[in-house]
C-alpha cells in the first residue's frame, strides 16, 4: 500500500512517515532519503522538501537502531553535496542561455552584481545557506548565475553539507530518543521547521532593509 502522496502533511509530519517508509520499504529506505534531500539540495521547484526535520528523524531512527547511522552520514552528505553541484550547474547554465533570450528580464548588470557578491562572500554563503531552508537550495543555483570559481564552490559545499547534515543526524540521534523529546516529538519537529523559517525570515527583513537604505542613499 503506497502512502498518500500529500507533500504539506509530509513535510509537516515527517516523523510519521518515515517509520512507515522504513517499515515498508526497508533498505530502500537510504535511496528515499537521499533521492529527499538531493533534489531539495539541487532542483530549486523542490525546495519545499523537508531537510532539517528528515535529518533530526532520520537520526531519531538510528538512535533507536531503526537505521544505521553510518550509512546515514555517509548516504546523506553525499547527496547534500552532489545536489548543490548539480544546482550550481544548473545555475552556470542557466546564466548563460538567459543573455542569448531576445526578451530575457535579466540584464547583463544583474548577473555582474550576482558574480562580484559571491566573488566576495560565496563561500560564507554556501555554508550559511545550509541551514535555512528554501535559501539552500537557492544558493548554490545563484553561486552558478553568478560564475563563482567552482574550486572554490565545491569546498564550501562540501563543508557546508558536512556540517548541515552531520550536525542534525547526531542531535537525532543522541537526543532524539529522550523520554521528554519523545513526548514531545512533534512539537520539537515543528519547532525545528519554525526555528528554520525565522531564520529565513530575518534574511528577507535584512535584504528589505538593505534595499531600502541603499535607495535612500542613491536618493539624497
Amino acid at each position: 500500500m503506497l502512502l498518500p502522496f500529500n507533500l504539506l502533511d509530509m513535510v509537516l509530519h515527517f516523523d510519521q512517515y518515515l517509520p512507515v517508509i522504513l517499515q515498508q520499504y526497508g533498505l530502500w529506505t537510504y535511496a528515499i532519503l537521499f533521492l529527499i534531500l538531493f533534489c531539495e539540495c539541487g532542483i530549486v521547484l523542490a525546495a519545499f522538501l523537508p531537510g532539517d526535520s528528515m535529518l533530526f528523524v532520520a537520526g531519531t531512527l538510528a538512535g533507536a537502531g531503526m537505521l544505521d547511522i553510518r550509512i546515514l552520514l555517509g548516504t546523506l552528505i553525499i547527496a547534500c553535496v552532489l545536489g548543490d553541484t548539480l544546482n550550481y550547474w544548473i545555475g552556470y547554465t542557466f546564466e548563460m542561455r538567459v543573455l542569448e533570450w531576445k526578451y530575457s528580464p535579466v540584464k547583463k548588470e544583474h548577473l555582474d552584481e550576482t558574480h562580484q557578491y559571491f566573488e566576495k562572500y560565496g563561500g560564507f554563503t554556501i555554508v550559511i545557506a545550509r541551514f535555512m531552508p528554501f535559501i539552500r537550495t537557492f544558493a548554490p543555483f545563484l553561486a552558478g548565475v553568478g560564475k563563482m570559481r567552482y574550486t572554490w564552490f565545491i569546498g564550501y559545499n562540501v563543508l557546508g553539507g558536512v556540517l548541515w547534515a552531520t550536525l542534525f543526524l547526531l542531535v537525532g540521534y543522541f537526543v532524539g530518543n529522550l523520554p521528554i523529546v519523545q513526548q514531545h516529538f512533534t512539537l520539537i519537529v515543528y519547532a525545528i521547521i519554525g526555528v528554520s523559517l525565522l531564520a529565513l525570515v530575518s534574511v528577507f527583513v535584512k535584504i528589505v532593509r538593505g534595499t531600502k537604505n541603499g535607495k535612500e542613499i542613491g536618493g539624497a
